[in-house]
């Protein structure tokens, strides 16, 4: 049974991580973080460092310090280029990801993708009159719930589909217009590629054009209608956030990455999640979203995945296994960090029923843990997207903009892990007496 069962689980790691556009999702968002975190510290400098309104708790409020209020239009500035432009990164990035998968790197693929995706949005606004009150349609605008995270999904299918169709069509040669061998080689392949980018454009921007005359929206309100708010309202409710966890650490425990190889599934949701955060804390209102990406990182996976923290401190106060003690020591470094490979390899904990069953059970309690102390108001919401390697504490305490319950929160997380985890290290002792 147990050959069986692993032999399932790889093969459902292998077809998740194998599978092209998961890959491509996965690569695509992960080249994008360095971006998302600039934007979501930009934020927590402007609220935080350079915020002068009255009463507000802002290190330019102390007496000495109001001149800092004078670069808070340069955060915001900042933070809206990025955090307002997660769309337009993804369509240019998971396009590219997408093409490359299939053998076709021409840099054309993400102006073209672009070029659909600004197809599908609405170009104009309307706006009342300051005088009249009186409403007006403002044309040439993009709003920015296009830009931002709320276009995530229909960024990654423009993406997508757009760079799909290119490389089939260019690929087929069907359309392609040869030129002499006189031309140049740049110029006579913009002439291969017209065709190819014209019918790709015109096919997406014709199924945008179908939708609005046929079911009289657009596509971006059937996307976010019936698609993206459901699949948000699963994977950031507790009970789907949960099992997501759990298929991860059940990973882990075949020695498979089950954070990265569950990452394309997960991360546009979650992350899509912050974003929807990080706007609100930007804008001074109440704050949307318990279950997040920067919740994630402080509940589910701080000091690695499984909350291996605990198992070092179990270990070096109740192990008597010299071994136990030499990779724990050795690993502190690493736990501190949120590196975890060398107490799961080292250990071992995969294929380890002893330590595999404290591994599997601790991050899903602390992560309960970790939503009920926010749901009831002692942890701060996560707003700001903290590198996954800061240390314990500080995570928390930069995630939750300053929280000092999110501080707390997210150590007593470590404390729970140590005591799941406390009765599987006297097992060990017991396991290797019974063996002398």
């Amino acid at each position: 049974m147990n050959e069986k069962f692993m032999d399932v689980m790889l093969t459902f790691a292998s077809k998740v991580s194998n599978n092209r556009l998961l890959s491509c999702i996965r690569d695509a968002f992960t080249d994008l973080m360095p971006v998302i975190i600039i934007g979501s510290f930009c934020t927590l400098f402007s609220n935080v460092v350079c915020n002068t309104t009255p009463g507000y708790m802002s290190l330019a409020n102390v007496p000495g310090f109001a001149w800092l209020g004078m670069f808070k239009p340069l955060f915001v500035a900042a933070n809206y280029g990025t955090m307002n432009m997660m769309a337009i990164g993804i369509v240019i990035l998971l396009s590219a990801k997408v093409a490359e998968s299939y053998g076709n790197k021409d840099k054309v693929v993400s102006i073209l993708a672009l070029s659909c995706f600004i197809s599908l949005c609405v170009t104009s606004a309307t706006a009342v009159a300051a005088e009249s009150g009186e409403a007006v349609t403002i044309n040439n605008v993009l709003a920015s719930n296009y830009t931002n995270a709320q276009g995530l999904f229909v960024a990654m299918l423009v993406a997508v589909v757009s760079a799909t169709l290119y490389v089939k069509i260019v690929n087929s040669g069907k359309l392609k217009i040869s030129m002499p061998d006189s031309v140049p080689p740049n110029i006579a392949r913009s002439f291969e590629i017209l065709f190819p980018c014209a019918l790709a454009l015109i096919i997406v921007a014709g199924v945008g054009f179908a939708f609005e005359q046929f079911l009289g929206l657009t596509l971006f309100q059937a996307i976010t209608t019936f698609i993206q708010a459901p699949l948000k309202n699963v994977m950031t409710g507790l009970p789907g956030f949960l099992l997501i966890i759990f298929l991860s650490v059940i990973l882990w425990f075949f020695g498979i990455h089950g954070t990265q190889t569950l990452k394309g599934i997960y991360e546009p949701v979650l992350l899509t999640a912050f974003a929807e955060n990080e706007a609100a804390y930007a804008a001074g209102e109440a704050i949307p979203n318990i279950i997040s990406t920067p919740f994630m990182s402080c509940f589910s996976t701080v000091t690695g995945a499984g909350i291996t923290g605990g198992l070092i401190i179990a270990v070096l106060l109740f192990s008597k296994r010299d071994d136990y003690r030499s990779i724990c020591k050795l690993a502190i470094p690493c736990g501190i960090f949120n590196i975890n490979e060398p107490i799961t390899f080292g250990i071992p904990i995969v294929m380890n029923p002893i330590m595999g069953i404290p591994f599997m059970i601790a991050p899903i309690v602390t992560s309960a843990f970790g939503y009920f102390m926010t749901s009831i108001g002692f942890c701060g919401t996560m707003v700001v997207n903290a590198p996954w390697t800061t240390p314990p504490g500080l995570m928390a305490f930069m995630a939750s903009g300053g929280s000092i319950g999110a501080v707390i929160t997210q150590l007593l997380c470590v404390v729970i892990s140590f005591l799941i985890y406390t009765p599987f290290v006297l097992l060990a002792n017991k396991q290797v007496e019974a063996q002398q």
